[in-house]
């Protein structure tokens, strides 16, 4: 079995866009990285998926360092 690793954007109850990378997205939308415990429900607004720990890291570090304009740009796909 491949593992994949995921770089996703959540969108909280108050608006904000939070980024992060796992390898479950199932598990992840359950319990929610920890920035969003304060801001739920939060909802799945995008993802990419990887095949390395290391590129789903860089795609969030770059990601990260959109604007909140970029960020929603990249989700009108």
């Amino acid at each position: 079995m491949i593992m994949m690793n995921y770089t996703y954007i959540v969108k909280c109850a108050d608006g904000t866009l939070y980024t992060g990378w796992t390898n479950c997205l199932q598990k992840r939308m359950k319990n929610g990285p920890n920035y969003t415990r304060t801001k739920r429900p939060v909802t799945l607004v995008y993802y990419e998926g990887f095949s390395t720990k290391e590129e789903a890291m860089r795609r969030e570090y770059e990601i990260k360092q959109f604007t909140r304009n970029k960020k929603l740009e990249l989700l009108s796909f």
